[in-house]
């Protein structure tokens, strides 16, 4: 009832306001796994990414960006709704049977839903994991006109599925032949769907494109094409024996693979070239110059199936990797670009995080955003017009490891670990203008801002049955 209320009161505000003429086209690209180094654009060395490089050059670059958290679907449940990790609905990577995550509510609202009331035609294409087919989080169900890829995240680990998922029909992919070949790569497979939906939009109706790419998500699988020759032999290795595809692969697994650093950085290349793809579909079909096209990721970059984060780099000198909320764990690429509004070769220092994209979309829209969110509008950094607002503090929790908790407030820092068994436990405080690489505890030494950060921490966070703190 309540998700219905607002509805009609977004589609009143809609056909009232002025913004409803020449609204720009949305395009939100999120890898999976890739860390704030792994480009070009924050110091990358060994890898080459010159399309997203390329897209900042056109746009512009926030330094200080960051995930809903630092694991898959909770970061991704903040993205949709808007809400941080105190609030937002899914808090971990919950599995349930027979295929899937845990689902949303039906009583949450996500931007995809605001978008799609407001006329906008909704699609996804890519890993969802936020409920399953046919569940209350379904995709289709959430505001999503179309769904193309890996429902669950579990099955997302594999490179060469069985088969994915096309709204509620299942996609069985014969010639992969239940994990014992090799022979349809799914990402390429979800990038062409992509492109295709690009090519039938009609230009008189507004869209939003949610492109959730696995890669380079582990495992550390791609074709063994000219992306994956150019950096073989190139990097020492070290082999990685995990669970290989054949007669009896699971799901879930990560395959073996001989030369894993040449793998990962060939699907953040592959990734890269996607990018470069959607850019140049964009110009072909006339849509390049009244599109936001924003390029980010979902956590810091993984350990898991071969990967090797310290080797590349990947945590931009950052401390931590996925599953920390040190910087490395949830500070993100996060690249903008939109053809005459958003000033190219630009920086912003604005302090943000995925709570922010439901409200500044929702303007972009000409819609109305729900009242009990966490995120701000930042379309006046993009825009250079009017007053940005900022935030007070930035909260962030991850359930898995005994549990942690982290509060950013303008350059302070403090992060609390083993929640579970002491929620009122001490906290780390860092200074990240000296020590942005948070080395320093300074929590001995600045005792009224440590209690102060841990007050807010326990203010932002409300208790989740489904989710409870230790638990993921």
């Amino acid at each position: 009832m309540l998700k219905s209320f607002f509805y009609v009161l977004a589609f009143m505000v809609f056909c009232l306001s002025s913004k409803g003429q020449n609204r720009p086209n949305i395009i939100f690209i999120l890898a999976d796994d890739l860390g704030y180094g792994d480009v070009g654009i924050n110091g990358q060395k060994l890898i080459k990414t010159p399309h997203i490089d390329r897209l900042a050059k056109e746009g512009m670059q926030f330094t200080q960006f960051y995930a809903g958290t630092s694991v898959c679907a909770p970061s991704r449940s903040s993205l949709m709704t808007g809400q941080h990790t105190g609030h937002t609905y899914i808090r971990g990577n919950k599995g349930v049977d027979p295929e899937g995550q845990e689902p949303i509510a039906d009583s949450v609202v996500t931007v995809a839903e605001i978008l799609q009331q407001a006329g906008y035609t909704t699609a996804a294409f890519g890993k969802w994991g936020l409920g399953p087919v046919g569940s209350e989080g379904d995709p289709n169900k959430q505001g999503f006109n179309r769904f193309y890829g890996y429902n669950c995240q579990s099955l997302a680990h594999r490179a060469y599925p069985n088969h994915l998922w096309d709204n509620a029909r299942k996609i069985v992919l014969e010639s992969n032949q239940n994990l014992r070949q090799t022979n349809e790569y799914a990402p390429d497979l979800i990038q062409k769907q992509a492109l295709n939906f690009l090519d039938a939009q009609d230009k008189s109706k507004p869209f939003f494109l949610f492109l959730p790419y696995i890669l380079p998500h582990a495992e550390l699988a791609v074709p063994d094409d000219s992306i994956f020759a150019q950096y073989k032999g190139k990097f020492a290795e070290k082999p990685f024996k995990g669970a290989d595809y054949g007669p009896n692969a699971k799901d879930g697994g990560y395959t073996s693979q001989a030369y894993p650093h040449a793998a990962f950085a060939a699907m953040v290349t592959r990734l890269d070239l996607y990018v470069g793809q959607l850019m140049a579909k964009l110009k072909a079909s006339g849509l390049d110059q009244n599109t936001l096209v924003i390029f980010s990721s979902d956590n810091g970059p993984h350990i898991e199936g071969g990967g090797d984060p310290t080797f590349f780099t990947s945590s931009g000198g950052f401390r931590g990797v996925k599953r920390d909320l040190y910087e490395g764990g949830i500070r993100e690429p996060f690249v903008a670009r939109w053809p005459g509004v958003i000033k190219p070769g630009t920086k912003s220092d604005y302090i943000g995080a995925f709570w922010d994209l439901m409200p500044t979309f929702a303007e972009l829209a000409g819609a109305k955003a729900p009242a009990r969110i966490d995120g701000l509008s930042f379309v006046p950094s993009l825009t250079g017009k009017g007053t940005q607002k900022k935030h007070d503090y930035l909260y962030w929790e991850f359930h898995e490891g005994g549990g942690k908790q982290a509060v950013r407030q303008g350059n302070w820092k403090a992060v609390r670990l083993q929640v579970a068994k002491d929620p009122n436990g001490p906290v780390e405080l860092y200074d990240l203008t000296k020590d942005p690489a948070e080395t320093r505890n300074l929590a001995a030494q600045f005792p009224d801002k440590a209690k102060q950060l841990a007050q807010l921490m326990n203010a932002s966070h409300v208790e989740s049955a489904i989710f409870p703190f230790g638990k993921e």
